[in-house]
């Protein structure tokens, strides 16, 4: 049998003042996995009483945003008027459409008694008919996400269809996206149904066939054969995501994401010259980054 895996991506590794945060899409080697077009992994960090996280407001269009916390909180503040706590294990799905702007702080309360900080960020590219549908925002708490068991493997389903399941935020294309944990000879098993698949190490250490996957690295499987995950160490964690790849190149500039170059130029002009909606009291925002 070949080998089920087709990449494996380094994350690139970027030090905010505090904690590190490594990318692993897009990459060189792939720039898409299905849908999901960015994936940021954060921390994990540890905050001193009286700091936080403070990403100051900034827009968005042609993505919808995946919030998914390990440990510590944040407050959501969007355009829209939500304003929404996010907490570990819970999800926030942000559909930016044809443009939203949001921030994502630190809780007061959290940031006066300090914290850990640990999570993953992620965007998934819309179809070309649903990239300019109006924005939207949803919050969907842990307890209602579905949970896989597989023999001791513990998978929550994060957003889209997975083992027969399906997750509470509306998705737009074909896509999975699990959480998994399992312990030390553990296995989890992940089927070939669709045909864009990769697995990211969190923590711990996993076997896919004779290749060992250190934390931090995501690999990309081939696809039409089953992937086997085998638990190298206690506490191991991954995220399984994925889907079928969208309608044509996707453009990607700073926080836009388009089909069409265009149109990504054209809200650089709109967020520069204030046409975006603010977000309901604030007054900070992130400029416009130089070519």
């Amino acid at each position: 049998m070949s080998t089920p895996i087709a990449h494996i991506i380094e994350p690139q590794v970027h030090d905010l003042g505090g904690f590190t945060v490594r990318r692993l899409l897009p990459a060189l080697r792939k720039r898409m996995v299905g849908p999901f077009i960015f994936f940021d992994h954060l921390g994990p960090a540890e905050f001193a009483p009286g700091t936080g996280i403070d990403v100051r407001p900034h827009p968005h269009i042609g993505l919808a945003t995946v919030t998914y916390l390990f440990e510590g909180d944040l407050v959501h503040r969007d355009s829209l008027g939500f304003v929404q706590t996010i907490r570990p294990g819970d999800v926030n799905w942000m559909v930016a459409g044809k443009g939203i702007v949001h921030s994502e702080r630190t809780g007061p309360e959290t940031r006066a008694r300090g914290f850990h900080a640990h999570g993953i960020q992620s965007w998934i590219a819309l179809p070309q008919a649903d990239e300019e549908v109006a924005p939207d925002f949803r919050h969907h708490p842990a307890a209602t996400l579905p949970v896989i068991e597989q023999a001791g493997v513990r998978l929550t389903l994060i957003a889209g269809s997975a083992f027969g399941q399906r997750a509470p935020a509306a998705t737009y294309s074909p896509m999975f996206y699990l959480d998994g944990q399992m312990n030390l000879g553990d296995r989890s098993i992940l089927p070939p149904e669709y045909s864009e698949r990769a697995v990211y190490l969190v923590d711990g250490a996993i076997a896919i066939g004779d290749a060992h996957i250190e934390p931090g690295h995501m690999v990309i499987f081939s696809s039409g054969q089953d992937i086997d995950l085998r638990a190298l160490k206690p506490s191991t964690r991954f995220m399984l995501l994925g889907g079928e790849p969208l309608d044509g190149t996707r453009y990607i500039w700073w926080n836009f994401v388009s089909s069409s170059k265009p149109r990504i130029e054209q809200a650089k002009v709109a967020w520069a010259t204030g046409k975006f909606a603010p977000v309901p009291g604030e007054s900070e925002f992130i400029p416009l980054p130089d070519d």
